[in-house]
């Protein structure tokens, strides 16, 4: 049996990079998708039509998570499409990277609105779910940046930090109603987010991970399959490096 075989999930920022590979590993591992996209619809519709089927359904909806009321109404519509949700993924993002000294309030608070809002939003608008369900598997999307900082990114740092405190009170005040929250801190990951670095950046970062290479979207997939398993049910509040080792 497929290790996901009959879930219902829900993840934001499904169709491109991380939030992409994610869709198409808990599709094949048996699960149903409900995904998010902002704007880039054409890449939304591919995906589903690609991976939808009589077997694994998979359904597309252009939602802002930094927008409560936006997330209650998905949260909504995605109940009436599938009946259930049993993990919710947290995935969406962006960056807005420079200096303080160059950083602009608006540039801080989008990212900040954005990356972690959502979070808490998400996480609230599926709340009375999980508790009438006494279930539920929440995983929140950080980053190495978050745990240790980066140059260049206090919006992002700070956005991705936040996550984990959240995360780590989540999984005390719900614990007892079997009710799992998690972290993943992916590292240096090829997405078209990454493309646009110079390949002298992606060398330097490269050489300062022990498995001397970048990881892949796969590679973070893997561990949401895990976190979303009933493989993990004994796991919750945790904090999982997919970096290479670069935190080492």
């Amino acid at each position: 049996m497929k290790l996901l075989s009959k879930k219902n999930v829900l993840i934001t920022g499904g169709s491109r990079g991380i939030g992409k590979g994610i869709v198409s590993s808990f599709i094949n591992q048996g699960a149903n998708v409900a995904f998010t996209y902002s704007s880039s619809s054409s890449l939304a519709d591919e995906i589903v039509n690609n991976l939808n089927s009589s077997e694994n359904k998979c359904k597309s909806y252009q939602s802002d998570a930094s927008v409560l009321l936006d997330c209650e109404k998905l949260v909504d519509n995605v109940l009436n499409d599938f009946g259930s949700i049993d993990v919710l993924i947290n995935n969406a993002g962006i960056t807005i990277d420079n200096l303080l000294m160059r950083m602009s309030e608006d540039d801080f608070q989008k990212v900040i609105k954005i990356n972690l809002n959502s979070v808490f939003n998400m996480t609230k608008a599926c709340l009375r779910h999980f508790l009438k369900n006494k279930c539920g598997s929440i995983i929140n999307m950080s980053s190495v940046v978050g745990i240790k900082g980066n140059a260049g990114q206090s919006n992002y740092s700070a956005s991705k930090s936040g996550i984990i405190g959240f995360s780590k009170s989540i999984a005390l005040e719900l614990g007892s109603r079997n009710i799992r929250c998690n972290v993943i801190a992916p590292g240096f990951i090829v997405t078209e987010m990454t493309d646009k670095l110079s390949e002298s950046v992606t060398e330097d970062w490269v050489k300062n991970i022990p498995l001397r290479r970048s990881g892949n979207p796969d590679d973070v997939a893997n561990v949401c399959v895990f976190l979303a398993s009933d493989l993990s049910t004994y796991i919750t509040g945790q904090v999982i490096n997919v970096d290479g080792g670069l935190l080492t």
